[in-house]
């Protein structure tokens, strides 16, 4: 059997590799980074991820006679090899569009990321990145409503908005986690929200929490003539119960909800993505277990390719790390994937991490939000790394600051309208955002508390999931 199975792997190199295959504009393009078994070719293997994600087995069967499997296999056009790294190289792979269905993140992942990963021939397998062609792209929604559309619901131009993580996670009741919400949201913050792990316990049920939360909101809203909101987790045990949350939101007026998207699943999530368009809601995106797929440099799928699946099935906003705060992710990368969220067309840069030109035919941009570990020193950064439209999301960072909940969302307000300032005045905020701070610090002591507080903070660790880019980087255009 052995044998057999190990012919079968060379069989593949036959059917499934063809390095003078030209991509068409409506292929799906897919860069697997690819650490084949000992004596495997990477050839084979290239051709056996092809072979296994489309129309393969390990053999060959009778019915392969009643279709057209040239129409529809996929092929590994390319593999390049990894500089620094012979155990490893880069394979290509092109899928006819037929093979997944219209409008399905779901389909598309079943195919691309389904048994292959548990290939024998190969030793580990990670999805890097995904050329999703426009005729796809154009059966999606996308987004419910996108940027432009958001600054205008909420009246907010010109700056990142400033959202704030309720803390502790868990263990508050609603009314003392309605206390929370409305003092950041007086200080000065324009979003509070539920963190990931927030749903329905005992110490606090959802339907409490909402009604405490929106009586914060509007309290605060009162107080400061701004439009304000909180990220009111919907997700749930059932489809029915998340729907009868989101429901419930919008009857009290809430502007936007939230869903771990991926502990929830892409179905459920879509289904919440396409409500909240109908009805008039933003939705926020928890990436909630994002790096037990992602963080692994040689196995799994990389975040790129699951910030790209939400684009697609459908949030105002997603969470990208922050690289100055506690949680994975370097500046070249980050700043990637906020263009992959935000622009319209990005070409391929390998040097960010993306491997094909990604047009985006006019679906939504997203806002990412920068959330993790951040505080007032990482303001400068923060403005750099990601521009205005951002969601800069602070927890601790708010929460800490020694005189309370609203003066921590005062001290962040006020820094990020002095970087936001002295950017516009042509100043280089990496140079001298340190000073920028000091200055904005003089008149606020509420910043200026902060800054004390937290100056010696840092989180300086080495990334796990580092950049390369492989010998005559890029798929195809």
């Amino acid at each position: 059997m052995e044998a057999l199975f190990d012919a079968g792997v060379k069989e593949y190199r036959v059917q499934y590799f063809d390095d003078a295959y030209a991509p068409r504009d409506t292929d799906v393009l897919a860069a697997f980074r690819v650490t084949p078994q000992e004596g495997v070719t990477p050839e084979e293997a290239g051709a056996a991820v092809a072979a296994e994600s489309s129309t393969g087995t390990w053999t060959t069967v009778w019915t392969d006679r009643l279709t057209d499997l040239d129409r529809y296999k996929g092929r590994c056009y390319r593999v390049d090899p990894i500089p620094g790294d012979p155990e490893r190289f880069m394979a290509y792979v092109a899928y006819p569009l037929d093979l997944f269905e219209e409008g399905s993140v779901v389909n598309m992942m079943s195919s691309i990321v389904g048994n292959v990963f548990g290939f024998k021939a190969i030793r580990a397998l990670r999805l890097e990145d995904l050329r999703i062609p426009v005729a796809y792209l154009k059966t999606f929604q996308g987004p419910p409503h996108g940027i432009r559309v958001e600054r205008d619901l909420l009246n907010k131009h010109g700056r990142p908005l400033l959202g704030c993580t309720i803390k502790p996670k868990l263990g508050l009741s609603a009314r003392n986690y309605g206390r929370a919400v409305y003092e950041v949201l007086r200080g000065g913050h324009d979003f509070t929200k539920d963190d990931e792990n927030i749903n329905s316990q005992p110490f606090m049920r959802w339907r409490d929490r909402f009604l405490f939360v929106m009586e914060a909101v509007k309290q605060a809203e009162d107080e400061t003539g701004e439009r304000k909101g909180h990220y009111l987790n919907v997700t749930a045990p059932t489809f029915e119960q998340m729907m009868e949350r989101a429901e419930f939101a919008k009857e009290l007026g809430s502007p936007i909800v939230m869903s771990d998207y991926l502990t929830m699943g892409f179905t459920a999530h879509t289904s919440l993505s396409h409500w909240c368009r109908r009805n008039g809601m933003l939705l926020h995106c928890h990436r909630a277990m994002h790096a037990v797929i992602d963080r692994q440099k040689t196995h799994g799928i990389h975040w790129r390719v699951l910030a790209k699946w939400l684009r697609m099935a459908g949030g105002d906003h997603v969470h990208n790390g922050t690289v100055v705060g506690k949680l994975e992710g370097d500046r070249a990368g980050t700043m990637g994937i906020n263009d992959l969220l935000r622009e319209d067309f990005v070409p391929a840069d390998p040097a960010r991490g993306i491997y094909f030109d990604q047009e985006w035919a006019s679906l939504p941009p997203v806002f990412p939000v920068a959330s993790g570990g951040i505080h007032v020193w990482h303001m400068p950064d923060l403005v750099s790394i990601f521009g205005d439209d951002s969601v800069l999301q602070f927890g601790g960072g708010t929460l800490g600051h020694p005189w309370g909940n609203a003066a921590g969302a005062t001290a962040n307000r006020v820094a990020l309208e002095a970087c936001v300032a002295a950017r516009g005045e042509g100043r280089d905020l990496g140079v001298e955002g340190t000073a920028v701070l000091a200055r904005a610090a003089r008149s606020s002591p509420e910043l200026r508390a902060a800054l004390e507080t937290w100056k010696e903070i840092t989180f300086d660790f080495d990334t796990v999931d580092t950049l390369d880019a492989p010998a005559g980087a890029g798929g195809a255009s």
